[in-house]
């Protein structure tokens, strides 16, 4: 066996056989091609025209990897594991094309900066996909809204019921969660969006380069300030992790309500047969595997946040092969991210919404007792406090006679508040509290259509 003869010549003997299993990315890291290959272009005009290398090298060099790109576009690329990683396979590969024009290419670089670069450049592109499909998400939250901004569900608190909302508000509340995701992620992108390349292996490099047009070339906004930082920072895929963690916590709350919803004891939505299976042994059965596949994954987007953290809180500056674990877990939770936001777009998309279940469960547990209090606050100018023990004893005697509250006859509510009068009934049933809710944000059918109207102004 011999040294690596892309970096070999200060040894003698090759690496021991399991090394060979072991230090390999290429399985992973292949998914950089794309960005490895732009990063190379830019590189290679940058050197010329800084006069480090020929003209006519370069336009070799650039043939060269127009060729590389066909190549992996078509599958024809044989990724090699010998050479560990997908920068040492595309220059191996131009080598065997454009000859000896291909090692000028490496000039003025290192792998520390070139992986740093073609990183950044992937996770910007993860945080774009990742905003296109939130967008989406929130759009069909905001249209099934719109269907239902006088549908009247149950609002709990501790599960148990407690003021009857809308349906239409219930979905604008995860729209409002969805677009927090969306502006983490744009910040991500913005912090990320400056280009390591030029600051070699940790040091910089003596060669006259000019980073400034390499970071434009690939649409960052400014190379990065200190050549150690630049190799070593991983905080940008930390920071996409991190978010990227809580839009997928955002997703299994809501995974979480639909399991719940699609229940034979909640039935307040139905899902399609496009996103339900059945039982093996159980024939009736309609299973919510989608919901739940979603709020399961939420568990594995964590642990890659949780996995890379752990890699990176010891390291020392600058470079060390402990950052090959980065790729894996930022692609895992991509993945993962994606098809779980495309997959509860579908669901929302397609749900049958069962208003009458809704509505009836809306009514249990007595919704509509702050409603009470609230009037005997505004009419009979009873402290709250006061009120609300009032209410209380009402709603213990509506119980007892196994009466909603808006049936309890006026004179059994006199009985324990004389000054109560028939205008109470105006509050007491479910539309009335519901079109009450008329501050900023409220439920009340009018607010739900504002905030709609609003978001269609916000979306793309």
């Amino acid at each position: 066996m011999v040294a690596n003869k892309m970096w070999g010549g200060r040894f003698e003997g090759g690496p021991a056989k399991i090394m060979e299993e072991f230090t390999p990315s290429i399985d992973f890291d292949k998914r950089l091609a794309e960005q490895d290959l732009a990063g190379s272009r830019a590189h290679a005009r940058m050197l010329a025209s800084q006069g480090i290398i020929s003209k006519t090298d370069a336009d070799v060099i650039l043939k060269g990897l127009d060729a590389v790109a066909a190549e992996i576009a078509e599958g024809k690329f044989a990724f090699r594991r010998d050479l560990e990683d997908i920068h040492l396979n595309i220059e191996a590969r131009l080598a065997e094309i454009v000859g000896p024009a291909a090692g000028r290419l490496h000039t003025a670089r290192s792998r520390n900066d070139q992986v740093a670069t073609d990183f950044r450049l992937w996770v910007r592109a993860a945080c774009e996909r990742a905003d296109g499909k939130l967008t989406e998400l929130i759009g069909t939250l905001v249209k099934r809204a719109g269907e239902h901004t006088a549908t009247i569900m149950p609002g709990f608190t501790h599960m148990q019921g407690a003021q009857p909302v809308t349906f239409g508000h219930h979905c604008l509340a995860y729209a409002e969660m969805f677009g927090r995701d969306r502006d983490r992620f744009a910040d991500a992108q913005k912090r990320l969006n400056e280009c390591p390349l030029g600051s070699a292996a940790l040091a910089g490099t003596s060669f006259p380069v000019d980073r400034e047009t390499v970071a434009r070339a690939l649409g960052f906004a400014r190379p990065m300030r200190n050549s150690l930082d630049a190799v070593s920072a991983r905080d940008f895929a930390l920071e996409y992790l991190a978010a990227a963690t809580i839009a997928a916590t955002h997703l299994s709350k809501l995974a979480g309500e639909l399991v719940q919803w699609c229940s034979p004891q909640f039935r307040f939505v139905r899902l399609s047969d496009a996103f339900t299976t059945g039982s093996s042994i159980m024939p009736q059965k309609r299973n919510p595997d989608a919901a739940e596949l979603v709020r399961g994954k939420t568990g594995r987007v964590l642990g890659d946040f949780v996995a890379l953290a752990t890699v990176v809180k010891g390291l020392v500056l600058a470079y060390g092969s402990d950052l090959q674990e980065d790729k894996e877990r930022v692609f895992d939770a991509a993945d993962t991210l994606e098809r779980s936001l495309a997959v509860m777009t579908g669901m929302i998309a397609d749900l049958a919404v069962n208003a009458e279940a809704m509505r009836a469960a809306a009514n249990a547990g007595y919704p509509t007792a702050t409603d009470l209090a609230d009037w005997l606050v505004r009419v009979l100018q009873k402290p709250f406090r006061e009120a609300h023990h009032i209410a209380g004893a009402i709603v213990k005697h509506a119980e007892e006679l196994k009466l909603d509250l808006d049936k309890l006859p006026l004179a059994e509510m006199q009985a324990i508040e004389p000054a109560i009068t028939a205008d109470v009934l105006n509050v007491l049933s479910l539309e009335a509290s519901v079109a009450s809710r008329m501050s900023y944000g409220g439920t009340a059918p009018e607010r739900v259509r504002e905030q709609i109207i609003l978001w269609g102004k916000r979306l793309p």
